[in-house]
């Protein structure tokens, strides 16, 4: 288990910021759930596979089914044992390169475009692969993470976000906000198995990048320490 890689089962009982994180992951996948249309599900990045079991057990609709990827091996050899369900397939594959085989209906990529060096090459790529009127469902922090998250390669606000399904020939329909606050003194003792993953050397990243400070500072100011995801659905048109 990782910052970017969750095992529920594997939690620890006083591990706060991971049953929180997971709590998060869970709502969103809840939300997801709620705004699928009937017919092919794609969960691009699914991680271990937990949410996509939970589409297909709470939320699965009639000739629902679901092919769930992720880039790690490792991974998807766990969610094929540990989630495995006759409504999903899970495999391997690259966010930029995932192939459906088959017209989707739905999208559901939570916490991934973040991690891309190109978001717009990915939205696209499977909006290419979306029906007309099909929904994509995503999710991204809109606080400042580069600086702590070392995995992360993008900073975004929920304008900017939003933007990237806009330029692609989405509508939005449906979207919420989800606040995590946080104690920054435990984080930086690192006294949690999670948060050994946090960048080192902050400082040294801020001399580096001093507009990822001002991002800092500007989120402090607004919001405190907290963490802020957008949620998202989205129509192609």
């Amino acid at each position: 288990m990782s910052m970017e890689r969750i095992k529920p089962e594997s939690l620890l009982a006083d591990e706060v910021t991971g049953r929180e994180t997971l709590h998060l992951h869970l709502e969103r996948y809840h939300f997801a759930g709620k705004h699928l249309l009937p017919g092919l599900v794609a969960d691009v990045a699914c991680g271990v596979g937990y949410g996509s079991y939970l589409l297909a057990t709470e939320y699965g609709k009639g000739d629902c089914s679901i092919i769930a990827g992720d880039i790690d091996d490792a991974s998807i050899r766990y969610a094929q044992e540990a989630y495995s369900h006759p409504s999903i397939r899970f495999v391997q594959a690259d966010a930029y390169s995932f192939e459906a085989g088959a017209l989707l209906n739905n999208i559901v990529s939570l916490e991934t475009i973040e991690h891309l060096a190109e978001p717009e090459q990915f939205v696209r790529h499977m909006a290419g692969q979306l029906a007309k009127g099909g929904r994509f469902i995503a999710s991204a922090p809109i606080t400042p993470s580069m600086d702590a998250n070392p995995y992360h390669l993008q900073d975004f606000t929920g304008k900017s976000f939003r933007q990237l399904f806009f330029d692609a020939g989405f509508r939005e329909v449906a979207s919420f906000v989800q606040v995590q606050r946080f104690n920054p003194l435990p984080l930086l003792n690192r006294k949690e198995k999670r948060s050994k993953d946090l960048r080192r050397n902050v400082l040294r990243y801020y001399a580096d990048h001093p507009n990822k400070l001002l991002l800092r500072l500007r989120s402090i100011v607004k919001d405190g320490f907290a963490n802020k995801y957008l949620v998202a659905v989205f129509e192609k048109l």
